[in-house]
Order: C-alpha cells, then sequence, then structure tokens
C-alpha cells in the first residue's frame, strides 16, 4: 500500500516537474504543438553504421529501447518527436573497388530488420505520402539514403537494383572521388581534382537518377559537382546534412551562391549539427546551430531549409543538441528568434515533403524514357578486382548520347508548355 503511494507520489512531482519546466519557456511549449502538426523529417542519420560497428548488425543483440551508446535510441527518438528519418546506408571509401556493394546491401538490410523488429516504432516508407501515412500513425517513417557514390560500383544497374530496395537518395560522394566525380575534398585540396566535376557517367547518373525518382543528395561534393548538378537535374536537389559555408567556411557546407541556385530549383539545404562544420571547431551549443538556420533564410528563404542532424555519425554534438532527443530545443529557440509558425513548420518537414512530391512527379512524367543501359568505359573503372566481361572493346572512348544530354532542357520546355 504505501510502495503504491509512494510511487504516485514520485510520478505526480515528476509530471509537476515537467509541467513547470515548460511553463518556464513557451517556446518549448510551441515547438511541441508544431511538431504534433508536422512531422519533423531528418535527412541523415548514422544509426545503421553504428549497428555494423558496435554488433556487426547483429540486431538479435541490440535492444533499442535500452540502447546507450549511441544518439539514438526509441525512448530517444518518441522525447524528439521524430516523425521521419533518411537512415544513412554508409560505408567507408576504404571499400571502394573492393566490397562496397556487398557491404551497402547489408546496411540496406540491417534498416528494413530494424523497422521489421520495432514496428510499433517504425514504419518503412518510400514516398512523400508514406511519410505522412507513418505520421498518421504516430510512427516515425523510415527511409534509406545511400552515403557516397562508391556504394555503386559506378553501375546504373546497382543504382536501379537499390532502387528498387527502397533507396530513395543517393549521396554523390562521401570523401573520396569516384570514377565519375570528385569529392567536397579537392575544395581544400586534400584529394586531386579528377572529373573536373562531373564526368560524363556522372552526368548520365544525374538524367537516371531523375528518371527512378530518386533524390540527388549534394553533400560530401565540391562545389563544381553542386553547379554541374543544379544546372542539368530537372528534379529539385538536396543536402542531407550541410551547414552554410558562410557561418563556418568548411568545404562540407554550403557556399551563398549556391544557396540561390537551390533557390531557384526548389531544393532543400537539411543543416547539419557537426560542431566542426557548425563553428568550425571542437565546440559548438544551439544558438550557433540556429546562426545556420537564420542564414539559409536569409539568402534563400525559409523555403529551402530543413534538418539533417547527422546523428551517430559524427564524434561532437553541440551543448543543448547531445542526441536525438534534444531537437525540440532548436525549433523553440527559432521560434524565439522570431520564426513563424508557417516558417518553422517548411523546416521541419514541409520543404522535404514539397521536394520528394516534385521528384516523384518528374519520374512520373519520364516513364516513358527506356533506362539507361550505357555503361561506364571500362578504361574509367579498370582495377585489379574488377573484370570485362560484356565490354567488346576495353579501351573505347566513351560517348553519351546527345539525347541523353538535351534531355533536361527538353522536359523543362515540355513543363512550360503543357
Amino acid at each position: 500500500m504505501w510502495r503504491q503511494v509512494l510511487v504516485a507520489l514520485c510520478l505526480s512531482l515528476w509530471i509537476c516537474s515537467s509541467d513547470l519546466t515548460l511553463a518556464e519557456d513557451p517556446y518549448l511549449i510551441r515547438a511541441y504543438q508544431l511538431m504534433s502538426e508536422t512531422p519533423l523529417i531528418d535527412g541523415h542519420n548514422d544509426l545503421p553504421w553504428q549497428l555494423r560497428m558496435q554488433f556487426n548488425n547483429q540486431l538479435n543483440k541490440v535492444n533499442l529501447d535500452t540502447l546507450e551508446t549511441t544518439h539514438t535510441n526509441i525512448p530517444k527518438i518518441k522525447e524528439g518527436r521524430l516523425g521521419a528519418q533518411f537512415w544513412a546506408a554508409y560505408v567507408p571509401c576504404e571499400t571502394q573497388y573492393k566490397d562496397a556493394v556487398r557491404q551497402t546491401l547489408e546496411q540496406i538490410d540491417v534498416v528494413h530488420r530494424m523497422c521489421e523488429k520495432y514496428p510499433d516504432t517504425f514504419k518503412f516508407v518510400t514516398t512523400s505520402q508514406g511519410i505522412m501515412d507513418a505520421f498518421k500513425e504516430n510512427k516515425t517513417a523510415s527511409l534509406i539514403g545511400v552515403e557516397g557514390g562508391h556504394s555503386i560500383d559506378s553501375s546504373l544497374g546497382t543504382l536501379r537494383t537499390m532502387y528498387q530496395l527502397g533507396v530513395r537518395y543517393l549521396t554523390l560522394t562521401h570523401s573520396c572521388n569516384t570514377p565519375w566525380a570528385d569529392n567536397w575534398r579537392v575544395d581544400d585540396g586534400s584529394d586531386p581534382v579528377q572529373s573536373g566535376g562531373l564526368s560524363p557517367f556522372g552526368k548520365q547518373l544525374i538524367v537516371e537518377m531523375n528518371r527512378l525518382g530518386m533524390l540527388i543528395d549534394l553533400a560530401h561534393v565540391p562545389v563544381s559537382v553542386m553547379k554541374q548538378t543544379l544546372s542539368l537535374s530537372v528534379a529539385p536537389v538536396i543536402f542531407s546534412h550541410s551547414s552554410a559555408y558562410a557561418v563556418c567556411r568548411h568545404s562540407r557546407n554550403v557556399p551563398d551562391e549556391v544557396l540561390l541556385k537551390v533557390k531557384e530549383k526548389k531544393g532543400i539545404v537539411m543543416v547539419n549539427f557537426y560542431n566542426d562544420y557548425v563553428t568550425c571547431s571542437q565546440k559548438a551549443n544551439i544558438s550557433d546551430v540556429a546562426d545556420h538556420f537564420d542564414h539559409i533564410k536569409k539568402v534563400g528563404g525559409a523555403e529551402i531549409i530543413g534538418f539533417g542532424g547527422d546523428y551517430d555519425g559524427v564524434p561532437r554534438t553541440p551543448e543543448g543538441l547531445e542526441d536525438v532527443s534534444k531537437v525540440p530545443n532548436l525549433v523553440a529557440e527559432l521560434l524565439r528568434r522570431g520564426w513563424t509558425d508557417e516558417e518553422v513548420k517548411a523546416a521541419l518537414g514541409n520543404n522535404l515533403l514539397r521536394v520528394m512530391s516534385e521528384v516523384e512527379r518528374v519520374r512520373d512524367n519520364m516513364t516513358s524514357r527506356a533506362p539507361d543501359d550505357v555503361p561506364i568505359p571500362y578504361s574509367e573503372v579498370e582495377n585489379p578486382c574488377r573484370t570485362s566481361f560484356g565490354y567488346t572493346d576495353a579501351g573505347a572512348a566513351h560517348s553519351v548520347s546527345t539525347a541523353a544530354l538535351l534531355l533536361p532542357l527538353a522536359l523543362h520546355i515540355s513543363m512550360f508548355t503543357n
């Protein structure tokens, strides 16, 4: 009897304490209200990589209800009001030319199995409507993004296969050049320029991603690839986890001239929380992250902003944003800075939903176009681990059809005339 009374008393005190906290911060109350109306869609979370590194993807050895060695677990997800998450299927650049495809498939598999193991928390989805359906069911919509073009081993067939497995964005590079695209490190001189941005095959890939309805992710690419892709792609693009270069001059961030092009393309930049990209130092706080939101809004408008925390993929997070449970505090900070309800809801999820819907619309307009089956020239991918079966002339020069390169212009014209 006394034990029950004591438990009830403790619970009452906890509730009162929570109410006092909320009462002391009306902005946090409003943040929770807005997050109940619009899904918080985060562009990038590396929990799948932590599952590999800590458990070798053995989900039977993991309890996401109690796991405390990651930024992300189920209680933190619920406390953070996470409406939808793009889970990163990431494998390191060291796998390029080796077993990148196998390891990426295993990361895709672990996301599917995670959703199957916790069906009351996660719902695997592949469409903008699927995100809203999961939100209505009070579940975290779970999508997959492959982080790094090396994961497809320069194969459009592999790209298509991953799309069929539910992958809905591809980050063109990670931190290494691929045979068809340069990575962000060429901008700070850490890596040599190899393709001058995108090679002819890289441009083919952009068109094929438009045809598939796969989001093109420009996080981790140099400015040259940003500009080329924004010019070539018919569909809007995303930066799944990048911040503002003008606030922190790091090559992983997005310069103002590109923010303006993202605005023209009606794309989205999902702000990264990693300290090194927020303040260009090892220390940061919520206010520093909000500065990036403010700057991007100033340059490109609230309609190009989203959240891309990069949790479980970075060694340091800002004070006040230590894990996924803390994101409502950032929403409250934006409100405190004068962001309107509509601007906050746009950044929370409406911008990403609009971008994804438009990518799906472009896909639907390209249904009459056959899949691109012109392979990358063997000379551009030749290495000791690769065979040349199917190539009649392994040294043949590459040619991209004029039709393929003129397709974006033709589609733009048809959109304005229909």
